[in-house]
């Protein structure tokens, strides 16, 4: 089975996606984590975040790989803590807005996922990567809420600054964010990380059935 886990910055993609897949025993996805690996290798080897062509050849020479906690490798490094520098969050979105590399790490994800019961995450899950997910979770949440939950990861930065840079990115990845039409929504905006997983468990247990 898959889970497909969509939605914008700061409504708990990436929170929900790991606790449901390791109370449920699945192989857990985070697709922004490999957008990330591939902008480390790229900065680390002196490639151009606007060349298209190195990119893509540097994405399908090295397919990230992902072990069984929360590892993320690329060539051979351990880029798990690297991969979540400031440096990568303001490069990244160069990286990820070219189609060419994003349809090579689409590829890698759908791979991936075809491994056994994963729960994958990220901006166009269920639309593109995996269109026939067995169930598709739209995860939604207040701005405000979402920028206090974003600004609870970095350093050095204010809410009202995390706000309009989160705002910004919506806008800059409205493109690649995408709603599934047979997608459930739930709102995280009043709900604690348990109750969210209560509810998506519930729905995945109904789909398994």
């Amino acid at each position: 089975m898959i889970v497909a886990i969509d939605g914008p910055a700061g409504a708990g993609k990436s929170s929900v996606a790991r606790a449901l897949s390791a109370r449920l025993r699945f192989r857990y996805l985070d697709t922004g984590a490999m957008y990330r690996a591939l902008t480390w290798l790229a900065l680390r080897q002196g490639i151009a975040l606007d060349d298209v062509t190195s990119l893509e050849e540097l994405a399908r020479e090295n397919p990230i790989e992902f072990d069984e906690g929360e590892g993320v490798t690329i060539a051979g490094h351990d880029v798990t803590a690297r991969i979540r520098e400031p440096v990568i969050d303001s490069s990244v979105p160069i990286v990820a807005r070219h189609p060419e590399v994003r349809e090579v790490m689409r590829e890698r994800q759908r791979a991936l996922g075809e491994q056994g019961d994963s729960v994958i995450e990220g901006r166009d899950i269920g639309v593109v990567v995996a269109p026939h997910a067995e169930l598709k979770i739209w995860l939604v949440a207040d701005p405000r809420v979402r920028a206090e939950r974003r600004h609870a990861e970095r350093d050095g930065i204010t809410v009202d600054m995390t706000a309009d840079d989160m705002r910004r990115r919506d806008e800059r990845d409205a493109g690649n964010t995408h709603r599934a039409e047979d997608a459930i929504e739930v709102d995280t905006t009043s709900l604690s990380l348990e109750q969210v997983i209560d509810r998506i468990e519930r729905l995945v247990r109904e789909r398994a059935a």
